[in-house]
């Protein structure tokens, strides 16, 4: 087991792990995500396990639906208690136009891994797309 600082949103049946430094918008991503028909998992905080080969994702029990939302406060909304993680996504100001595919090693099983910018209006839709896409349908 692993604690992360890290928001996780659930896409369909998997999650995406948002991982970023505390105040830089990790929560502004996950709030447009969640807009647009992701749920929360764990706000700021997210409990790692391996379960067969999977990554299993969970909020400490003192955060379960609560998501800090500032210039609001801690605002309670339904989540998902836990999920298979599929897609790490840390974020960063520029984005390479055509990167090469990237893994990430996490208790000692491989996810993608992806590098987009926070703030970049399409950003929301390429997490949803690279999600859904096997990894045989994108490439370099």
């Amino acid at each position: 087991m692993e604690t992360l600082h890290g928001t996780t949103v659930a896409l369909d049946d998997a999650s995406v792990l948002l991982l970023r430094p505390s105040g830089c918008v990790k929560l502004d991503l996950a709030l447009r995500l969640i807009d647009n028909g992701a749920a929360l998992v764990a706000d700021d905080r997210s409990v790692l396990t391996a379960e067969n080969g999977a990554i299993i994702v969970r909020a400490p029990e003192a955060i379960l639906g609560k998501l800090e939302v500032r210039g609001l406060g801690v605002v309670r909304i339904t989540a998902r208690s836990s999920v298979r993680s599929t897609l790490v996504v840390k974020l960063h100001e520029t984005l390479e136009r055509l990167p090469a595919p990237e893994m990430i090693d996490l208790l000692g099983c491989r996810l993608r891994l992806l590098r987009p910018p926070a703030f970049e209006a399409s950003t929301p839709a390429k997490i949803r797309l690279a999600v859904r896409a096997r990894p045989d349908d994108i490439e370099a």
